[in-house]
């Protein structure tokens, strides 16, 4: 993790923590189901917030006899935790809220809602703000989907996310509560709340399916694949790259495998050194490679595959 995602998971735990208290008073104090969805929904993302900090704290622990890849893949379960809380809690209790407000209707004076509603934009927009600048800082020059795709650290975009939903959230339970005010109908406020619940759901989603294809195992981005293969290629001793396997354990801390056929002349001495050679070379310029295996049976089979 960065600094920039810490700063922005910190940012975002006191800023959700400030905004849960002042909505669950203003939805206690109105009796509006879209208030009391957006207090859940800080809740849920304060708690979020938490959870983002522990795996990250958990990915940092040193390597071990049953852990031999270290525990970077800690960040990535808790990152696929964080999205089935958003869904379960956040979107299902949302859901539920405004499907009883519906069966229940009543309104009451807004203005303790309009004023939070307001708090919590100013809030949200500075979390977002840093959330922003920490997946600014990973996007360079790519798009913001494909930096989604390609990122390995899911702390930079599941707080983004989580922010942005967070926006629109205050925007629906602002438009429910003030239609259903100036329009004297109740049912907006619960309509409202099933909004915020199915903009919810429709985030966690797609954080889980992000998460999960970490958490199964990826290989770097085609690019980085590519450098090293013309960097093994340009070493003197190579006559050909056959394979080259990658995987992600933690943001960086990457596993590479390499098949490769070494010149007929060269001697066990100088092989040996154009390993060392080849290895050095990979992780100066790719610092996240932090193991390497060179397979040898090219030495027995000098045809390529």
């Amino acid at each position: 993790m960065t600094t920039d995602s810490k700063t922005a998971i910190i940012a975002a735990i006191a800023g959700n923590l400030a905004i849960a208290a002042t909505k669950l008073v203003a939805a206690y104090l109105t009796g509006s189901s879209a208030m009391l969805s957006e207090g859940i929904h800080s809740i849920v993302d304060t708690g979020n917030g938490g959870l983002l900090l522990f795996g990250s704290r958990k990915a940092r622990k040193p390597a071990d006899v049953n852990h031999p890849f270290g525990h970077g893949m800690e960040l990535y379960f808790w990152s696929l935790v964080v999205a089935i809380l958003i869904f379960a809690l956040g979107g299902g209790m949302s859901v539920y809220e405004g499907v009883t407000h519906l069966t229940h209707p009543h309104q009451s004076d807004p203005t303790w809602n309009y004023v939070v509603l307001g708090f919590a934009i100013v809030f949200e927009g500075i979390s977002f703000f840093f959330a922003y600048k920490a997946f600014r800082t990973e996007m360079g020059s790519q798009g913001i989907f494909q930096t989604i795709r390609t990122s390995k650290d899911p702390t930079t975009f599941t707080v983004l996310f989580e922010d942005t939903a967070a926006l629109l959230g205050l925007l629906v339970a602002f438009a429910g509560i003030f239609l259903g005010h100036l329009l004297h109908n109740p049912y907006l406020d619960g309509a409202a709340s099933i909004v915020i619940g199915l903009i919810l759901g429709v985030v966690a989603a797609f954080l889980a399916f992000e998460s999960k294809g970490l958490l199964i195992g990826e290989g770097v981005n085609p690019e980085v694949l590519a450098s090293i293969r013309s960097l093994v290629r340009g070493d003197v001793a190579i006559e050909e790259v056959r394979k080259s396997l990658t995987m992600h354990f933690g943001p960086s801390e990457v596993l590479l495998t390499l098949d490769v056929r070494f010149k007929k002349h060269l001697k066990s001495n100088q092989i040996a050194a154009a390993i060392d050679r080849i290895e050095k070379q990979i992780r100066e310029k790719h610092p996240e490679i932090r193991h390497i295996f060179i397979e040898a049976k090219s030495l027995r089979e000098p045809h390529a595959e």
